[in-house]
């Protein structure tokens, strides 16, 4: 769904909260989803990037906001400049977002979007199937300040 930049600052259902920097919203009970955040903090040499687990009440907020499913976390939203970006799109941009090499991800969005979506829709549909459910992702505590609660 599209909406305009930042346009979860004017949903009363959406608590306040630091938009400064891109947010990546994720499945917090996912293993293959966690194991996304561990990358991105492994890689992210800029520390661009701040993490926000679906199962949140903000998490939730944001979905609910974003027209998505507050409990079937199909995709992971990135909110970037106050726009949500969701599966395919979303994924390369958070890609892109970690520099080179990974930037090299964007030749992906030569692939028609309805293309690039089914895959991403099917690897999301069965990523608890891949990896399975575990217990949120436990940061440390130097890592612990780039994710909101």
């Amino acid at each position: 769904m599209t909406r305009a930049a930042y346009s979860y600052r004017s949903d009363a259902d959406v608590p306040d909260f630091a938009d400064d920097q891109p947010l990546i919203v994720f499945d917090g009970e996912c293993v293959f989803c966690s194991g996304w955040v561990k990358f991105v903090l492994k890689h992210d040499k800029q520390q661009r990037y701040r993490f926000l687990a679906a199962q949140t009440p903000l998490g939730a907020a944001l979905y609910r906001h974003y027209g998505l499913d507050a409990r079937d976390y199909e995709t992971n939203i990135l909110i970037e400049e106050g726009r949500g970006f969701f599966k395919s799109d979303g994924t390369i941009r958070m890609v892109a977002g970690l520099g080179f090499p990974y930037s090299l991800v964007k030749i992906f969005r030569l692939l028609p979007r309805r293309v690039a979506d089914a895959l991403y829709e099917f690897i999301a549909r069965n990523r608890l199937k891949i990896a399975g459910r575990q217990s949120c992702m436990v940061p440390t505590p130097e890592q612990r300040r780039r994710f909101i609660s």
